[in-house]
This record gives structure tokens, C-alpha cells and sequence, in this order.
């Protein structure tokens, strides 16, 4: 293997790719093998920073869409209720005036009502 430039085209296949890989890491030098480490190690962390900022601006999009999908669901919930209670309130025969008031509809959408 110490005297092949590259791999023959019978072997070349994943694991013998990973064999002459590691045949060719470890005839490195002392200072070739540190630089080698060294740029592994930057890769890796490079790897990983971008893997984290991922993560967390994933995290951040979905914190925010439950927030607002709450807020959503809460007002949607409350105009609901004012529906009903205006509905309610004007069977009664309460005026319009006063209904709006108090549920905080307008007067045009309690006489659609």
C-alpha cells in the first residue's frame, strides 16, 4: 500500500476508500500530522457552530409561532364570546349602544347579529 499513488479501480469501493484513508493519515509526519488535527478540529467546530445556530433558530421560530398561535387562539376565543354574550344581550332587547359597551363590538357588527 506504501508504494500506491492512488486507489486501483477494483478496490475502489467506501471501505477501501477508508482504509487508504487511514493508511495515508498515518504516514504523515510529526508537523503534518498536528496541521492535519489541527484543520480536522477547525472543521469540526465550524461544523458544529452551524449545527447550534440551526438548532436555535429553530428553537426561537417555534417559541414564536406557539406564541402567536396563542395569542390567535385567545382573541379568536374572546371575539366568541362576545358574539354570544352580544347575541344573547340583544334577545333581550338591550340597546345597541349599551351592547357594544360592554362587549366592545361595534354597533354595526351587533346588528349583523
Amino acid at each position: 500500500m506504501s508504494k500506491l499513488d492512488k486507489i486501483p479501480t477494483f478496490m475502489d469501493k467506501r471501505i477501501f476508500q477508508k482504509v487508504f484513508k487511514i493508511a495515508e493519515i498515518s504516514k504523515l509526519g510529526k508537523e503534518e500530522r498536528l496541521m492535519y488535527d489541527s484543520s480536522l478540529k477547525a472543521k469540526w467546530d465550524y461544523e458544529n457552530t452551524l449545527a447550534y445556530a440551526v438548532k436555535e433558530a429553530v428553537k426561537e421560530a417555534e417559541k414564536k409561532a406557539r406564541k402567536e398561535a396563542k395569542e390567535e387562539g385567545f382573541n379568536e376565543g374572546e371575539l366568541k364570546k362576545a358574539i354570544t354574550i352580544a347575541t344573547e344581550m340583544k334577545k333581550e332587547g338591550i340597546p345597541i349602544a349599551q351592547i357594544a359597551k360592554f362587549t366592545k363590538l361595534s354597533e354595526e357588527e351587533i346588528r349583523k347579529l
